[in-house]
């Protein structure tokens, strides 16, 4: 293959070389052989940000996509490999957001690298993993949250899974996730799990047409904004990025440990995320979710700043919102 001999000598793709070679290895096309020394071609030369956004556009040609939906709507996927073994941050953002009156599309899969990834600790919840792509928006109508769990939606993808496994390193599928939400959210927090991501991630993901978003790498290693330092952010809006360093103490949110938002089990990853939609649990954890919280307000809420966001947030869990929203709708 012409494109094995440019990633041979180092040379990125162009956007119609990938789009080729993407399309190729989604519908079978490519042999398995030349599968495996395509990705890991790419991941020796470096992937690019049109690359990755060029993967993402043909995986969404053979994916069984959302429709009739119009309003905006957010995801709060991170694509996980972080290894810290923390709470549901982004799931509990997420229920918080349906609280607070926002359409939510979920996008995720079981645990990569945590005690309990966000479709563990929805099932556990009984919101269902299960939904038709045709019942997604009265579902969304009806409680504002839809949680999409990727295997349903991405069937190409099993061909391509015993080749990544049989490969056994990193491959620009272990970034992909967020990217590939099939109801095409129209706003999006994005956390990645090493700061040289950041940048990456924030370019594939404003080629895909993503209205606001923010890609962030948290201190302590988080692919989440964390409360232990400065994150790096890349904001994004209407293609348009901009990079910065966040230092949570600035919005208001303390210094804590990173041991204090760890959990053992999947039990008790459910028990706290339970006790978090009532307003209570541990600080960090309390505070943590505030300030990721108030970065999905600021990204949705025209005119609401990041502090003004992380205030409003911080509100919400004090008052156990949530809870109160979710009341009857949960069978934990």
């Amino acid at each position: 293959m012409e494109v094995l001999e440019h990633l041979a000598i180092g040379k990125n793709l162009t956007e119609e070389q990938a789009l080729a070679s993407f399309r190729a290895m989604y519908t079978g096309e490519m042999p398995a052989s030349c599968v495996g020394a395509f990705l890991m071609g790419l991941k020796t030369k470096g992937e690019t940000g049109l690359e990755i956004a060029c993967g993402v556009k043909a995986a969404l040609e053979q994916a069984r996509l959302v429709p009739g939906l119009t309003e905006d709507r957010i995801d709060t996927c991170g694509t996980g490999g972080d290894n810290t073994c923390s709470f549901n941050c982004s799931t509990a953002v997420a229920l918080y957001l349906a609280a607070l009156g926002h359409k939510v599309v979920k996008h995720g899969n079981r645990s990569v690298s945590s005690t309990c990834g966000s479709a563990d600790v929805v099932e556990s919840l009984g919101l269902g993993l299960t939904v038709e792509p045709e019942k997604v928006a009265a579902q969304l109508k009806e409680r504002n949250f839809v949680f999409l769990f990727a295997p349903n939606f991405h069937p190409a993808f099993k061909r391509i899974m015993p080749i990544r496994k049989e490969l056994g390193a990193r491959t620009l599928f272990n970034l992909m996730g967020p990217l590939l939400n099939p109801a095409r959210p129209t706003h999006q927090l994005l956390g990645v799990p090493t700061a040289g991501f950041v940048p990456l991630i924030a370019e594939a993901l404003a080629l895909t047409g993503v209205r606001r978003a923010a890609v962030v790498h948290g201190a302590g290693g988080f692919d989440e904004l964390s409360p232990f330092g400065p994150a790096e952010v890349v904001w994004i809006r209407d293609g348009w990025t901009r990079r910065e360093t966040l230092d949570p103490q600035t919005v208001g949110i303390p210094r804590h440990k990173l041991s204090e938002v760890a959990v053992a089990s999947k039990d008790e990853a459910v028990a706290v995320l339970l006790e978090l939609l009532s307003g209570d649990g541990p600080e960090a954890m309390k505070d943590m979710l505030a300030l990721n919280l108030g970065a999905c307000l600021h990204l949705l809420e025209d005119g609401l700043t990041l502090n003004q966001g992380v205030e409003k947030a911080r509100e919400a869990v004090r008052a156990g919102a949530a809870a109160k929203f979710w009341e009857g709708k949960i069978n934990a």
